[in-house]
């Protein structure tokens, strides 16, 4: 069975690593970033260059490598698509973490328009004090 359109967008930018070429292709001008609370650097994000900067640009220093590695998609309905995964991450400091996640996406007019996220953030910043 294929992919939906939006399923498709979705395991695309996944695929692709976050690409910066395709992050700029899917994403919506307006896209709202949603990172749980507990989580480094929670918050409400709006725009990609603000998730890039703000979100990204001020966690990752803390990461020898970090990555989302989306194992199962679904369709919820014509707007929306879930993503269930896990976050892999080593700290500068050499602590390995594997930490769930569920991302709720909206996709509108062929865009990400906004992601939720839930994860086990208390796994992560046990991994960040070393």
């Amino acid at each position: 069975m294929s992919d939906s359109a939006n399923v498709a967008l979705v395991r695309r930018l996944y695929d692709s690593g976050m690409a910066p070429e395709v992050t700029k292709e899917v994403m919506a001008p307006d896209l709202v970033w949603d990172i749980t609370p507990g989580f480094p650097n929670s918050g409400v994000y709006h725009g990609w260059d603000n998730v890039a900067k703000d979100f990204f640009g001020v966690m990752m220093p803390s990461y020898e490598s970090f990555g989302a590695v989306a194992e199962e998609f679904y369709g919820a309905d014509d707007d929306h698509v879930v993503v269930y995964g896990h976050y892999r991450a080593e700290t500068k400091t050499g602590t390995k973490a594997d930490v769930r996640f569920i991302h709720l996406w909206t996709v509108r007019d062929g865009k990400l328009a906004r992601m939720r996220q839930a994860a086990d953030s208390h796994l992560l910043q046990e991994a960040l004090k070393g």
